[in-house]
């Protein structure tokens, strides 16, 4: 009997997945022994670090996009459909149409985060942001009017994609509008809400004094509540508020409904045993990526790590064997702090986040890195 193994989304961690198990697996699946299929809802792959350069003119937004099929090995099946829901009791998935209904023997839930603007009264009228293709544009579009006043960068909530971002945008606004001779004419204002400046409290504690050396005012524990696009007021539920003439917002984040609706965790993130990456809820189902309920960033170099760890454990399943390979939280991110220099950051579930001097190689090493980044998707870096 041919063993079953499909991959739920055609992100980071579902496309690399899918590609380590089709070399993990390759003479199972040429003897047809195993069958891999990736389901998608979209023909297109999207990564989305590229956006945080497309409102300085330094990217377009396609310069992120490619198309699934050219990114995944071909003995892998890909099947355009949105699952909506998943009977693990059965070991079926069930898609948009009605009619096409999936039968698996593993499941890998490489579901993603959505964005969710909504689920702040006002965000979606009075605030920008750079985490889609039309966010970015729109924001492009807003820099290059804005000839000074009050620049403010809100992170609504947490957890949420690119957990640096809200900072390498704000290090990368301050050096643009020196650029542009607008800095002298506007206050940048920087809001989290948390009691620091960052989740991570190293990151923070790096963070802080360049923000305070570049004269970017900081509110912390300000967690949005609102937003008045009449009055151009952002409020946190402590009653504070901050004025603005253009707000940058990280939207809201949710999981995906079909992982409620399947009951295999809240608010759409998947509860896993953290080493193991094995969904909590159900047997035979992995999750990775920013859909894995798990204690660190959801960040891109997460998925990776975790897709390698997760095909090891299938294959080494797939042929009788216990697994072993176990995931180690092994997370590292570029940063930039400007239009020329960037830092670097790598953790894992044992050791602190480790911050690196800014320098102009780490930023063009970034720049390669997202060169590269087609290599990394199809597993081969």
């Amino acid at each position: 009997m041919t063993n079953r193994i499909v991959v739920v989304g055609g992100g980071t961690g579902g496309t690399v997945v899918s590609n380590r198990l089709a070399e993990e697996l390759e003479s199972e699946i040429d003897a047809g022994d195993v069958e891999v299929t990736l389901v998608s809802d979209d023909t297109k792959h999207v990564y989305k670090p590229v956006f945080l350069y497309v409102p300085f003119g330094v990217a377009e937004p396609e310069d992120g996009v490619r198309d699934l099929r050219d990114l995944v090995d071909e003995r892998v099946t890909i099947v355009t459909n949105r699952v909506r829901r998943v009977d693990t009791d059965e070991k079926r998935l069930y898609c948009q149409d009605g009619h096409e209904v999936l039968d698996y023997d593993t499941l890998v839930l490489a579901t993603g985060a959505k964005l969710d603007p909504d689920a702040v009264p006002g965000f979606r009228e009075g605030a920008h942001h750079f985490y889609s293709a039309e966010g970015a544009e729109r924001l492009r579009d807003a820099l290059a009017e804005f000839d000074g006043g009050r620049l403010v960068l809100s992170v609504v909530g947490t957890p949420h994609m690119c957990p640096a971002a809200p900072l390498e945008f704000t290090f990368i606004v301050d050096d643009w509008l020196r650029d542009q001779g607008l800095r002298e004419d506007t206050d940048l204002v920087y809001t989290y809400p948390m009691e620091r400046s960052h989740g991570k409290p190293e990151v923070a504690e790096w963070a802080d004094p360049i923000l305070a050396d570049r004269g970017v005012r900081v509110e912390t524990d300000f967690v949005v509540d609102a937003v008045d696009p009449d009055e151009r007021v952002v409020s946190a539920k402590s009653g504070a508020e901050v004025d603005y003439d253009l707000l940058v917002g990280i939207p809201p984040h949710r999981g995906d409904e079909l992982i409620v609706d399947s009951g295999l965790g809240d608010a759409g993130w998947v509860d896993v045993d953290q080493r193991t990456l094995r969904a909590t809820a159900a047997e035979d189902v992995y999750a990775i990526g920013d859909t894995a309920a798990l204690p660190i960033p959801k960040a891109g170099s997460a998925a990776h790590f975790q897709a390698f760890a997760v095909a090891e454990r299938i294959a080494a399943e797939v042929r009788g064997r216990t697994p072993t390979k176990r995931y180690d939280g092994k997370t590292v991110c570029f940063v930039e702090t400007g239009l020329n220099e960037a830092s670097f950051v790598s953790f894992d579930y044992e050791t602190p986040a480790t911050m690196r001097q800014p320098s102009k190689p780490i930023h063009w090493a970034k720049h390669a890195y997202n060169e590269s980044y087609w290599l990394t998707a199809r597993g081969m870096l």
